[in-house]
């Protein structure tokens, strides 16, 4: 299984690509857009070069890398050798059925069809082809280059075969991979994105500011990044839809989105993407507190 196609070319899609081609796996980035898939070919680049400088991999390391990657805007042209498929397209659940339907078309037939979803049902998906025992979901972390965690999800009919097959990849990787049942949000983010809503909540009531909150959750918890400007690096608006994947799965009180979340997205206000969350990084990506209040 050494040719993997992956469907996206946003920052967990190349992310995807950049380590399974550093891991000599063939890979067919694919998307829509020829700019997207331009600045993700930048991005692998520039991400390697860290790499290199730190002397993590070599010169020769980065070329292998890249020479490993080709990009595709038809998909195809591009899935038709695949034996994985990964699909990193946005959090969408019509988006992701199309192209599950799509790729059930055009891929060989024993294609594993693999997703990154954070918090949509593996099983609803696989729904959407002939093939559900070689669906299966494969949630990496961000940045993917760097982050040891995959999460495993099996849909109701995913086969034995195909998640031992994608556990023992995962390991080629150099990743731990972690086997989950298919529920709203999985593991990780089932625990972490209604901590980060509550943060949220904490600061929509004026309990504390936005420093505040986040210093005692990295003085007083250990995390590495408050949950607020973790929130901004996830996406306020990536957050907002898990959420409102886990309230709709779940029917409890407890996965509603704070107000404050949901007014932010509604204003255009994602994080570090768009500029501006509950931090400000118009001038770069190192978080600067916004000169406003939250209440």
């Amino acid at each position: 299984m050494k040719n993997v196609a992956v469907i996206g070319a946003g920052t967990m899609g190349n992310g995807i690509a950049h380590t399974f081609a550093q891991y000599d796996y063939r890979v067919q980035l694919i998307d829509v857009s020829e700019k997207a898939l331009a600045q993700a070919l930048v991005t692998i680049a520039k991400n390697l070069d860290r790499m290199v400088a730190k002397e993590v991999i070599s010169e020769q390391d980065k070329a292998n890398t890249l020479a490993n990657i080709t990009t595709h805007t038809d998909l195809e042209e591009g899935v038709e050798y695949a034996s994985l498929v990964v699909e990193a397209a946005t959090e969408r659940m019509d988006l992701k059925l199309q192209i599950f339907k799509n790729l059930d078309a055009f891929c060989p037939e024993d294609t594993i069809l693999a997703t990154n979803t954070s918090s949509i049902s593996i099983t609803k998906i696989a729904s959407a082809t002939t093939r559900p025992d070689r669906v299966i979901g494969m949630h990496f972390m961000n940045p993917v280059p760097l982050m040891k965690l995959v999460e495993i999800i099996s849909g109701y009919d995913t086969s034995q075969e195909t998640r031992d097959t994608i556990m023992k990849m995962s390991e080629k990787l150099n990743k731990i991979p972690v086997a989950v049942n298919d529920y709203p949000g999985f593991v990780a983010n089932r625990i972490l994105i209604p901590m980060i809503n509550e943060a949220i909540e904490t600061l929509h009531t004026g309990v504390a500011g936005v420093q505040e909150i986040d210093a005692i959750m990295k003085l007083g918890m250990g995390h590495p990044m408050g949950p607020l400007q973790l929130a901004d690096f996830i996406g306020l608006d990536v957050c907002l839809s898990i959420l409102n994947v886990m309230h709709d799965g779940f029917k409890q009180p407890k996965f509603a989105p704070c107000p404050l979340l949901v007014n932010m997205v509604q204003a255009g206000k994602f994080g570090v993407k768009s500029g501006e969350g509950f931090y400000d990084y118009t001038q770069s990506r190192k978080a600067e507190i916004v000169a406003k209040r939250f209440l």
